[in-house]
């Protein structure tokens, strides 16, 4: 009897969950791989069962999409779902009887990350998601200075806040939710600091227009919490207290037309938190380990969300940020591409033709989005020489400078030579884009073997799931 193809599916957050239910609606084994304990992703995050939430849908938009993925997935049988599984590395499989040749993946299991598994399929759909982006600046290393998506999981997953006063600066739409859901806590939001100058969306009116009553939902939040919304304006330093135990203030300043701080517009916010973020970068570790194509920071996929590795397929954030909408339409091509794909037959496109649509219109919001959201020009300028850029390698704005102005260093690469900048243990991934842009040169993705650090008696032994032991 010949095995029905398998589909291993990395990642349960929109795009991951719509791929995995639309592929097996069609009658593929789809094994869903996820770090988390609950399906979801940072979007559909979920406060644990524990913590008893009355009104958990308070956290969120889009909650009726969320409970029919949920449902879903419950009641689909072909979908084995993997909680808690650390996916460190894909690889081709040789000599796989699969049309693509097969692929294993590779996971760490469990709280501590240290029980190895592999599963074995015929293809894959890379649902990553993105990462949050912090911009250095004097003091975001202190405690209470948490990034705009940390404060969101904490009072989603956790039902907790990180302090009673913030202040929320950065740029780009999730300080928008983040201000608001932190201000219903009973969160004391100082100041919604937001870099982008409000002419900017004129432009791109036609674009974002669906999602104005969305933004003026938010509006209304604000001014019913008294949330002074500060536009053109930036961090320029956070202060701590005493023994430097606890930030306690914030110095904002406005940003002239050319994105540098205007003189004498600096103020001093007192709060005892500060969530910051400058968009979101995709996760390509996995396709970069495969060798698929890049382009820039996103992974390249086609119109029906393939790499150009065979066998393997993208969506979501992974292929560029658009947000729950467009990972949710990406996803469900994907699922059913590679279906039809994986039973030996050419999809048709017809069969996706609203998903297709969706995807249009979304991208189209994106792209408007990443116009208008972009950093100030010379955000740079506000990293001094004392300022920490590489955390895990404790690496200051100084010794980036030397590397660059003294030592010719041009590139991310060179500069991490020389000062170990990207080294620790998250491999650049929080300070590459300051890095670059200290530089003066794009961000780039570094290749990696692995998404994550593995133990080393991990990677001489196989550890098979229990899954590919069991009949089909």
């Amino acid at each position: 009897m010949t095995e029905r193809p398998h589909l291993a599916v990395i990642g349960a957050g929109p795009a991951g969950l719509a791929g995995a239910l639309a592929a097996a609606a069609r009658g593929i084994r789809v094994t869903l791989i996820d770090a988390a304990p609950d399906a979801g992703g940072q979007f559909y995050r979920q406060p644990a069962a524990a913590l008893g939430a009355r009104r958990p849908q308070a956290l969120h938009h889009q909650w009726r999409t969320w409970q029919r993925l949920r449902d879903g997935l419950a009641a689909q049988t072909e979908v084995l779902h993997l909680t808690n599984h650390h996916v460190w590395c894909v690889e081709r499989e040789s000599g796989a009887p699969s049309v693509f040749g097969g692929f294993a993946v590779h996971a760490l299991r469990g709280r501590l990350q240290e029980d190895p598994v592999t599963v074995h399929a015929d293809a894959v759909l890379l649902a990553t998601g993105g990462y949050e982006k912090v911009l250095p600046f004097p003091g975001w290393t202190l405690p209470g200075v948490v990034s705009a998506g940390g404060a969101q999981a904490m009072l989603k997953g956790g039902l907790v806040v990180a302090g009673r006063s913030a202040v929320v600066a950065g740029t780009g739409p999730l300080l928008l939710p983040v201000a608001t859901g932190l201000a219903a806590a009973g969160v004391r939001v100082e100041a919604l600091v937001e870099s982008a100058d409000p002419k900017a969306f004129v432009p791109h009116t036609r674009a974002l227009a669906a999602k104005l009553p969305e933004a003026a939902g938010y509006a209304a939040r604000l001014l019913r919490h008294r949330v002074r919304f500060l536009p053109r304006h930036t961090v320029v330093e956070a202060h701590g207290d005493e023994r430097g135990e606890r930030v306690e203030s914030v110095t904002v300043a406005a940003l002239d037309a050319d994105g540098r701080v205007r003189p004498g517009t600096a103020r001093r916010i007192a709060c005892d938190t500060l969530a910051v973020g400058h968009g979101l970068l995709p996760h390509t570790d996995l396709a970069e380990a495969l060798g698929c194509r890049l382009d820039g920071v996103r992974v390249s996929a086609d119109e029906e969300q393939r790499t150009d590795v065979p066998g393997v397929w993208a969506a979501g954030e992974a292929t560029g940020i658009g947000g729950a909408a467009l990972s949710l339409a990406e996803g469900h091509i994907a699922g059913r591409s590679a279906a039809a794909r994986l039973a030996g037959r050419t999809p048709d496109p017809r069969g996706w033709a609203a998903a297709a649509e969706s995807r249009t219109k979304m991208r189209e919001f994106a792209a408007a989005l990443d116009a208008v959201y972009a950093p100030p020009a010379h955000w740079t300028e506000q990293i001094t020489d004392d300022t920490v850029v590489c955390r895990c390698e404790e690496v200051a704005g100084s010794a980036i400078r030397e590397a660059v102005d003294g030592l010719g260093a041009g590139d991310v690469r060179t500069v991490k030579l020389l000062t170990r900048a990207g080294m620790g243990w998250c491999q650049g991934r929080v300070c590459g884009p300051a890095v670059a842009g200290l530089t003066g040169c794009e961000l780039t993705p570094s290749r990696r073997p692995f998404a994550r650090p593995v133990p080393l008696g991990v990677l001489a032994q196989d550890h098979t799931h229990p899954i590919e032991k069991e009949p089909s």
